[in-house]
């Protein structure tokens, strides 16, 4: 089970939406609020960007790629946009991860379909975020019947302007929650705000050792409830609502019952992030975990001989869980029966596991 990876992929995120849904705004508050974080952003139709917003932002220069002609879907094809992606993907730009921000024309699914097919080592796919404008909902899905399509092949829907919707607000997001796949995340927003870490993992600004990388959910709930330049507040701070939790285990856990679990996480659960150690079902490596909505994925990491374990000597399984409406000590009771001690491994209890490692599955990763 040896694994050859790059020791760094860059996670690339496609941001689509109809125009007018708040992608830009979305994009601008992701730069704004990265947690440490360099964001490389791949834009279609820039010409509609607030040019100063984004060099605000810090997104100008060798971290951005500009696209003013046509849908990228249709402007490119792979092997140009790997040229695009090396660009950004080069160490020099110490960019962490890259959203393409895609033409409110494009199509969603061929977007996916070529950074699975992309053939650059640095970069790995990173997910689908659909944007919906929730005010504008019903008419946009009269005049554009596709964004069905698009909401069901969606990881992550971000229900935007909801503060706009009144007293529609909450029969758009059981719509649009049944028009999407079981296990995608929608999370409700305003002013294209929802949390980086729904996304990615965020670099913390400073240092800290022996954790995973996860800042605080309120970490900026004063600069939410004043406004960010925009002259308006942020009554209501969707934030409240999340809950996250933490999970530590210095015992293996079972690759069968982990899957389980995954198969059947309850809606509310965005996020998913961290590590796992599967003990004799493969020594060698620990498994980075990313999931976002359905979007789920594994990454092997190989372990060096000379240094097995986690510092303290333990080899550590470590979870952040994020989501609305959880119950937190129901799931931590289903992690809890993950564990397993047993010294002997089933020879195929790792094929649900090896389905989400890229390079050993075919197709977009669901779960």
């Amino acid at each position: 089970m040896e694994q050859h990876h790059p020791s760094r992929q860059i996670p690339v995120v496609v941001l689509a939406g109809f125009l007018g849904s708040g992608k830009t705004t979305l994009l601008n508050h992701l730069l704004h609020r990265s947690g440490g974080s360099r964001i490389g952003a791949i834009v279609n139709d820039f010409g509609a960007i607030e040019i100063d917003a984004m060099a605000v932002a810090g997104a100008l220069g060798d971290s951005t790629v500009s696209l003013g002609n046509g849908c990228l879907c249709c402007a490119v094809d792979a092997s140009e946009l790997d040229l695009y992606l090396e660009r950004l993907a080069n160490p020099a730009t110490g960019i962490d991860v890259v959203v393409i921000e895609a033409s409110g024309l494009a199509e969603p699914q061929e977007l996916v379909r070529m950074l699975l097919a992309s053939e650059h080592p640095g970069i790995v796919y990173g997910g689908l975020v659909e944007v919906v404008d929730a005010a504008e909902f019903d008419d946009t899905r009269a005049r554009h019947p596709e964004i069905d399509r698009h909401l069901a092949l969606a990881d992550l829907v971000v229900v935007n302007k909801l503060d706009r919707a009144g007293q529609d607000a909450e029969r758009v997001l059981g719509l649009v929650r049944s028009l999407t796949d079981a296990a995608a995340a929608v999370v409700p927003a305003t002013y294209g705000r929802i949390d980086p870490e729904f996304l990615f993992d965020c670099r913390p600004v400073e240092e800290r050792v022996g954790q995973l990388s996860f800042d605080d959910l309120h970490e900026h709930e004063d600069e939410y409830e004043h406004g960010d330049g925009d002259g308006s507040g942020h009554e209501g701070h969707l934030h409240s609502s999340y809950e996250s939790l933490s999970f530590v285990s210095g015992r293996p856990l079972d690759p069968r019952r982990l899957m389980a679990f995954l198969d059947s996480r309850p809606e509310g659960l965005y996020r998913i992030k961290g590590y796992v150690d599967f003990g004799p079902y493969d020594p060698g490596n620990r498994y980075a975990v990313h999931a976002v909505g359905r979007f789920l994925r594994f990454y092997p990491e190989p372990r060096e001989p000379q240094e097995p374990c986690e510092p303290g000597g333990e080899r550590l399984t470590q979870l952040v869980l994020i989501g609305a409406g959880i119950d937190a000590a129901a799931l931590r009771k289903e992690l809890e029966a993950c564990v397993n001690d047993a010294p002997h491994a089933d020879e195929h209890g790792m094929w649900g596991v090896l389905r989400y490692v890229q390079g050993l599955s075919e197709g977009p990763d669901e779960a």
